[in-house]
């Protein structure tokens, strides 16, 4: 269970693994986060400040004026005489009402400034968090970070911090205006403070880890949904929908009981703070009855002096109460700052830091002499503790060459191409780059996994390259062999497609993948799996377009199917972790080693899957249309 006083934090909700969560802010991480976001915005806070300080004053001389006209009614002075104090209080409504407008505005301004600024961070560092860590975590809590705790963080903005702000302004300018009347009246209106600092001081122990673990329960319930959810098929082929309803069950009501458990706390909360309001009034009245008596204060005094005090229990008890989204907001806004404040333990594609080690230090090395454009030295890489799956790798990429990477599943294949393309950070040895591109961006990953954004498809090309023209786009659909399919489309290139709008094909996206690749024009390009969609049919169309996507750039391809690898520069055969060949594939397949029982076991199954009338005596695999994946 995470803790509110900051840390990564394990769940430990029954009925499932322990997930090691994503960070926590401690208190002073999220202070410190907060007035780094305000620093850029101190004009806006100070004008913002000055007209609510402003506003306040002017409705602050309501309650004179009323006095003032007890004072003149008591005396029995002729009707004429309440002229002027209504006209001024018509004035003050006024002047009042339009000063909070503008305060107000601009206290809004500036927290939704800072709520996008806190978003763009938030998503800037989620999308550069390292795959194992996200998969520690569960997808359940960043999911419940970026809609949950951004909607509480962005609701307490829009709504608790202005009236937060108009609040406390008033509180405090209340208590100078009761006692620029009378001192004793301020000392009277002080003995509630006790009792609302005491409820306060409860509220806030009791609240603070109570709404830290709502979010945390919130997270496993919305785990627990997506795992449910995203495996269906699979809970419904093995009959497992009661477990899993069960599951749901359990963490839903662990969620409800917390959030049960908060509605509890808040009426203890405002039943004490009814006290306050009693004790406080209680003593006002009392000093203005003794006052008034003595002559020390007039009844219209003594009236402003009660009206004053009143006038308290709203912004006092919107403050405290605003301490209830407070803390809820704090405690999400731990958690995004958590997130935004982590210490760097990747680097995402492309980016022009790729020259890292294993302790993230730049390598002055990377830069070396010769045509070697990618040096890999020493690698080592566990997704966890002592369970490595790549031992101490060593391999030179030279610069144009196109390199394959074959095995079995789960030789380190992946692992090797996503450390390559800068996706993890290696746990031993380096990764080294001798190339640079004008954008930062020297390295490109392609995968198999492409998303395609809802939109026109030229603005999901322009991801690559902002810049592109439409001649551009067009050049690198051509290139792909997309820009016939792409024309004939409703609106070519402009047509709408991904989530609500047309849909495209496992081939089609793969090639609008390439395209992007093309665009980019990156020196180094690490394609991963990035052809295993294509059907047999379309499998060595895809593969051509693939080559010329890479074509004057050092590849690492990731082989879907050994024809990738015959048409390689060079092969590196890998196997638990370890390159156990590299060669060209005609020297390898002579060798008679590993990667010629690859390439001997592959051919015969693609053999057999030919029509036997019609395989050629001299057949040659690499020629077949019906691919296997290795």
């Amino acid at each position: 269970m995470a803790d509110h006083t900051g840390g990564s934090g394990r769940s430990s909700e029954p009925g499932g693994p322990a997930r090691e969560l994503l960070p926590t802010a401690t208190p002073a991480e999220t202070r410190a986060a907060v007035r780094d976001l305000l620093r850029p915005h101190r004009g806006l806070a100070a004008a913002g400040f000055a007209v609510m300080v402003g506003a306040t004053a002017v409705g602050l001389a309501t309650q004179p004026l009323l006095g003032r006209i007890v004072d003149l009614v008591a005396e029995r002075h002729p009707a004429g005489a309440l002229t002027l104090p209504v006209a001024l209080l018509g004035i003050v409504a006024v002047a009042q009402g339009v000063t909070t407008a503008l305060g107000l505005s601009l206290v809004s301004r500036l927290g939704e400034t800072v709520l996008a600024r806190l978003r763009e961070r938030f998503v800037d560092r989620a999308l550069r968090l390292p795959l194992e860590r996200v998969e520690k975590a569960g997808s359940g809590d960043l999911t419940a970070r970026v809609t949950a705790d951004v909607s509480q963080v962005a609701e307490a903005v829009r709504t608790a911090l202005p009236e937060l702000a108009r609040s406390l302004l008033s509180i405090v300018l209340t208590l100078v205006a009761l006692a620029v009347l009378d001192w004793r009246f301020l000392v009277a209106a002080l003995l509630a403070v006790p009792v609302q600092a005491h409820t306060a001081r409860w509220y806030v122990r009791n609240a603070v880890p109570l709404y830290a673990r709502q979010r945390v329960a919130a997270g496993a319930q919305q785990q627990q949904l997506l795992d449910t959810i995203g495996g269906a098929a699979t809970v419904r082929a093995f009959r497992l929908e009661a477990e899993h309803i069960d599951r749901v069950t359990l963490r839903s009501w662990s969620a409800v009981e917390l959030t049960m458990r908060g509605v509890r706390l808040v009426l203890r909360f405002y039943s004490r703070l009814h006290v306050a309001e009693y004790t406080g009034l209680a003593a006002v009245l009392i000093a203005g009855f003794v006052l008034v008596r003595d002559g020390f204060a007039s009844i219209g005094t003594a009236t402003a002096a009660a009206l004053y005090f009143h006038g308290l229990f709203g912004p006092i008890n919107s403050a405290l109460v605003l301490i209830d989204d407070a803390q809820s907001a704090g405690a999400s806004l731990a958690r995004l700052v958590g997130v935004t404040a982590a210490p760097a333990e990747g680097h995402g594609p492309g980016r022009a830091t790729d020259h890292l080690d294993e302790h993230g230090q730049e390598d002055t090395g990377a830069r070396s002499a010769g045509d070697a454009a990618v040096t890999v030295s020493g690698l080592g890489h566990a997704y966890e503790p002592d369970r490595p799956v790549l031992h101490d790798v060593d391999l030179v990429l030279r610069t144009g060459e196109r390199v394959a990477l074959v095995g079995a599943s789960g030789a380190g294949k992946t692992t090797l191409a996503k450390l390559v393309a800068g996706v993890h950070r290696p746990a031993t040895g380096s990764v080294r780059l001798a190339v640079a591109s004008d954008d930062g961006r020297p390295v490109a990953l392609v995968t198999q996994e492409v998303h395609v954004f809802a939109g026109p498809l030229a603005d999901d090309l322009r991801l690559a390259r902002p810049d592109a023209t439409d001649d551009d786009l067009r050049e690198a659909l051509a290139r792909v062999n997309a820009l016939d399919w792409a024309e004939a489309l409703p609106d070519g290139i402009r047509t709408v497609v991904g989530e609500g709008g047309r849909r495209l094909t496992p081939t089609q996206v793969q090639r609008i993948a390439l395209a992007r690749l093309i665009l980019a024009d990156p020196p180094v390009a690490v394609l991963d799996e990035a052809t295993a969609e294509a059907g047999s049919t379309g499998a060595r169309a895809l593969e051509s377009a693939a080559g010329r996507a890479i074509e004057g750039r050092t590849a690492l391809v990731v082989a879907h199917r050994l024809t990738q690898a015959a048409t390689a520069d060079r092969v590196v055969v890998m196997d638990a972790g370890r390159i156990v060949e590299i060669g060209a594939h005609d020297e390898l397949r002579a060798a008679g080693g590993r990667y010629a029982a690859l390439w001997e076991a592959w051919s015969d199954t693609r053999a057999r899957h030919l029509p036997g009338p019609s395989r050629p005596a001299n057949h040659d695999p690499q020629h077949t249309t019906n691919p296997q994946s290795t």
